[in-house]
């Protein structure tokens, strides 16, 4: 908890306000009592108009990006770190002398101002983790403020479309924080919850270092003992809540002879080794082991803030999920079944392929790449994951990666990915264009397939899948 002045006392101006961490960050601000504006290019570009709608429902100021919106040495920017000088916004903020800071630098300021903070770290898995998290505390009274970067459907209504963010009355405050910039060594959390350490944005040596100081940080740890990584950083911690599916020293882990597959969901048979082999029963409303290690986590983290394990157990029963992780659009009447996923990384596309092929038919994976420079950084990985997942029959799709604008090396894009696949062993196409890709699907689908859109950072691919449902139909 910190006491210098908050930065809620100014008037602050988010530069690019519709992205999926800007977005709930500014309507946690606006739920707290603080003046908020802002622009966003996919605006000015005339994308998602019914999101930017909403957000001026809520009683923020949307401005072109022309530096408009910046007026007054008062404003604090809100903006990317990485975010270029010639931004107009940058530019005004710099002329005004306005005070600038990045998302995770407000964003931690404010969940260190909580009482108890709970920081949901790792590699993959944090939105769900943070929601599910936060759902259990809701339903056991905590009135928790929420921060994620996905829509929360336990959340959300017809009034709350996009309900990434939850502004609670209670002294808790659940978010997930990213390892991607450095920034999860900015959180001071009374709870680190530890997912798991994969290649991601960075060199596994500089993801551990910042892992074991985010551990170290909590003053109690939950931890996921199936990874490896987070096992090893962990050692030496006395107030651990140890998670895990195999692991035989960890506290929270499920029988393994009573896990039950279901197309919709997984259920299991949860064992607390802390409580004398006490055993829970544990359903879930979403596919796939991975979930079920995320229901653990979560489970560990309410435990650590004094949530009974029967309640948290209870309460995961009725979460709805997140939208863009495994949301299923729906099923055309010729049988095809189209999927919304937010897989970008190697491991959350691991865990979505391997979820489609724990039942039967054929898989359409279209992957969208988020950017060049993470294409660069994890292509080879996410070629091996596609190769080694998907089955002679199924078929890896990639257009170009995602473009907004802005200096980015373009050298280097999605052609070397589709040859390394098809040098995997895997089946894989190169089409440059998305609206090619939308063509290609409708022509190769066939009863009993399900497609998976695939891809982060851009709000466009829900609609994407919704049209591509409405096609095949």
């Amino acid at each position: 908890m910190t006491s210098n002045p908050s930065p809620l006392a100014h008037p602050l101006f988010f530069c690019g306000i519709g992205g999926s961490g800007m977005l709930p960050l500014a309507m946690i601000a606006r739920g707290l009592g603080a003046e908020v504006a802002g622009s966003d290019r996919s605006r000015d570009q005339g994308r998602s108009p019914e999101k930017f709608a909403w957000l001026e429902s809520k009683g923020i100021t949307l401005f072109p990006q022309d530096g408009s919106g910046v007026v007054s040495a008062e404003q604090v920017l809100v903006a990317s770190a990485a975010i270029e000088d010639t931004v107009p916004e940058v530019v005004k903020a710099n002329e005004l002398g306005c005070s600038r800071m990045t998302r995770a630098q407000l964003l931690s300021d404010l969940f260190n101002r909580s009482q108890c903070g709970i920081a949901v770290g790792g590699t993959s898995g944090k939105s769900t983790v943070t929601a599910m998290l936060g759902w259990i505390l809701q339903a056991n009274g905590y009135g928790p403020t929420i921060m994620n970067g996905a829509v929360m459907k336990n959340f959300a209504s017809d009034a709350e479309p996009f309900a990434s963010a939850v502004v609670g009355d209670g002294d808790v405050f659940v978010s997930e924080v990213d390892e991607s910039d450095g920034s999860i060594a900015l959180y001071k959390p009374a709870i680190s919850v530890l997912l798991n350490v994969s290649l991601d944005h960075m060199p596994m040596e500089e993801l551990r270092r910042l892992f074991r100081n985010f551990l170290r940080a909590g003053k109690a740890q939950a931890v996921n003992y199936d990874d490896e990584d987070a096992y090893f950083l962990s050692d030496g911690m006395k107030d651990v809540v140890s998670f895990a599916i195999h692991h035989p020293e960890a506290r929270f882990t499920v029988l393994e002879e009573g896990i039950a597959y279901r197309a919709n969901g997984i259920s299991a048979l949860l064992v607390d080794r802390g409580d004398d082999d006490t055993v829970f029963p544990l359903r879930l409303g979403m596919p796939g082991l991975h979930n079920l290690s995320n229901a653990l986590a979560a489970i560990a983290g309410a435990v650590a803030a004094g949530v009974p394990v029967h309640d948290a157990c209870l309460a995961l029963s009725t979460f709805k999920g997140l939208a863009r992780r495994f949301d299923v659009i729906g099923t055309s009447p010729g049988g095809v079944t189209v999927i919304d996923d937010f897989g970008h990384n190697p491991e959350k596309c691991r865990a979505t392929l391997r979820t489609l092929k724990a039942q039967p038919g054929r898989v359409i994976a279209f992957f969208q790449p988020h950017g060049y420079g993470p294409l660069r950084q994890m292509g080879h990985e996410l070629a091996k994951t596609f190769a080694r997942e998907l089955g002679p029959d199924d078929v890896t799709i990639l257009c170009d990666p995602v473009y907004f604008g802005g200096t980015v090396d373009r050298s280097e894009g999605s052609e070397r990915i589709i040859d390394l696949i098809n040098e995997g062993g895997g089946c894989a196409e190169h089409i440059p264009e998305r609206a090619a890709v939308a063509d290609r699907i409708v022509e190769i689908a066939r009863p009993g397939d399900r497609v998976a859109v695939m891809g982060a950072r851009d709000d466009t691919l829900t609609t994407f899948a919704k049209d591509l449902l409405a096609r095949l139909a």
